[in-house]
């Protein structure tokens, strides 16, 4: 129903998407980078309601499927930042500005890789890798949407609303 009130939106009024898109989102890297992310934010998201019920049940029960849903979200993760640093190099000249999106998007992939390493190493102890899939989580929604509302974002290149 809300895919038909879309459809019929953009047939009957198609001057709404009718703006220039600024030349940094008119790259070819930009549909790809984004579509990877979503992947992986969504399966990442899975494997973030899989420790929560794993850490209130107090069950490794999950850890396996949550393994697999870690190592597959992390896969595409890495392919999403390397994808955009690919982009980043066309459209602003550098790989990496250190901006927040870019820094907590680091961070985020640092603790899913703290995650699949502990998980190799320390395979019995369910609670840790629960918390740390709950945190990695936090640190994937501050990258997403947290990062808008700090000051140093004004000079993100990564905002692409600006007036």
């Amino acid at each position: 129903m809300v895919a038909t009130v879309f459809a019929l939106i953009n047939i009957l009024k198609p001057e709404i998407h009718d703006q220039t898109l600024m030349p940094a989102l008119q790259s070819p890297w930009f549909i790809p980078h984004v579509t990877v992310y979503m992947f992986s934010y969504s399966v990442l998201g899975c494997a973030f309601i899989l420790g929560c019920m794993g850490l209130i049940k107090r069950r490794a029960d999950y850890l396996e499927a949550t393994d697999k849903l870690v190592y597959t979200g992390l896969a595409f993760l890495t392919v999403g930042m390397l994808t955009g640093s690919i982009w980043a190099k066309a459209a602003w000249g550098h790989y990496w500005s250190w901006d927040p999106k870019e820094t907590w998007a680091a961070a985020t992939w640092a603790g899913y890789l703290l995650y699949v390493h502990l998980r190799l190493f320390r395979k019995n102890a369910s609670r840790p890798l629960y918390w740390i899939l709950i945190v990695s989580f936090l640190a994937l929604q501050m990258c997403w949407y947290g990062v808008n509302y700090l000051p140093a974002a004004r000079q993100s290149v990564h905002m692409y609303s600006r007036s």
